[in-house]
């Protein structure tokens, strides 16, 4: 009978050991996370704040993958293109990322209040270096939220057409037609005039100027003309016009104006239209005269005096 009770003291004695052994690794543990690497007025940084961090990253890359999952399956009605999923896809992740940081900062202890106070000349400083960074910034923010321009755009910058490839929060890259990758400032985009090819219409209106000598039938030539225009298979059929623009000094010159909904490819487009005209005006003796100029004199200034 006293065996039982010896051993059901040796039951909670080793219970008892156990659960201060599992106290102490918690303790050593805790210790350890909470162990201080940075200890300043505004910051503390410790090995469970880094840790905290990590996983606040991890959480912040998996919800942005999940949004353009969702961004990228869902439908949005009509205006459900490739450039309006891109830029809710970049709204929503600049959102995410600026949570991370916030919450990141707040993790570490930084007091805001604090370095303002304290460090008001040094952010004096760092804005005026960085006021062009800024300027591209609010640029980029501006170019994504009212969508004047989307990847997948055609633009003209200058005298330069390209395709916008992305659009960064500080830069825009766009590939021109010799499939050079071009990397714009945002702010430049946003201070200058852009010509925007495809943002209210899907075809856009381009034209070629011809001139033909004086004495030609001027409604065969519009006939000719806008055939040529239509056997190019990138025109869109049906819309193409002439217009007699000018009685020039050497030709009665038209304009051929037609549509297209490949305005990357313009010149190409351009140069068949020309190939075929050139074809047709041959066929039909339509000629393309040079420039002349007539000269008259009379004999008696040529006539010696006296």
């Amino acid at each position: 009978m006293e065996i039982i009770p010896l051993q059901k003291d040796i039951f909670d004695e080793n219970e008892s050991h156990m659960k201060e052994q599992l106290n102490e690794i918690r303790d050593y543990l805790k210790s350890i996370l909470e162990y201080k690497l940075t200890e300043l007025e505004w910051i503390e940084v410790s090995i469970n704040g880094i840790l905290e961090i990590l996983i606040l990253i991890i959480i912040a890359r998996i919800v942005i993958w999940i949004l353009k999952k969702w961004i990228y399956r869902m439908s949005f009605g009509r205006l459900a293109d490739e450039g309006r999923k891109y830029t809710i896809h970049q709204i929503s992740k600049y959102i995410v990322y600026t949570i991370l940081i916030v919450t990141s900062l707040h993790t570490i202890g930084i007091d805001f209040t604090t370095i303002l106070a304290a460090e008001t000349a040094l952010f004096v400083g760092i804005g005026l270096g960085l006021q062009d960074a800024f300027k591209d910034l609010s640029s980029g923010i501006i170019i994504l939220m009212e969508r004047t321009m989307s990847a997948g755009d055609i633009i003209k910058v200058g005298d330069e057409i390209g395709r916008v490839e992305k659009i960064g929060i500080r830069t825009t890259t766009i590939r021109n037609r010799d499939d050079v990758l071009i990397i714009l400032p945002n702010h430049c985009i946003t201070n200058e005039s852009i010509i925007n090819l495809t943002l209210n219409n899907s075809k856009t209106r381009f034209s070629v100027n011809v001139g033909v000598e004086y004495g030609s039938d001027i409604r065969l030539v519009r006939e000719i003309l806008i055939a040529s225009a239509e056997n190019v298979k990138s025109t869109v059929e049906g819309e193409s016009r002439v217009i007699l623009s000018d009685f020039g000094d050497s030709s009665i010159n038209f304009e051929l104006v037609f549509f297209t909904m490949s305005p990357f490819s313009i010149e190409l487009i351009k140069s068949e239209i020309r190939f075929e005209i050139d074809q047709k005006f041959r066929e039909n003796g339509v000629v393309i005269p040079f420039p002349q100029r007539t000269l008259t004199y009379k004999d008696s200034a040529f006539q010696p005096k006296g």
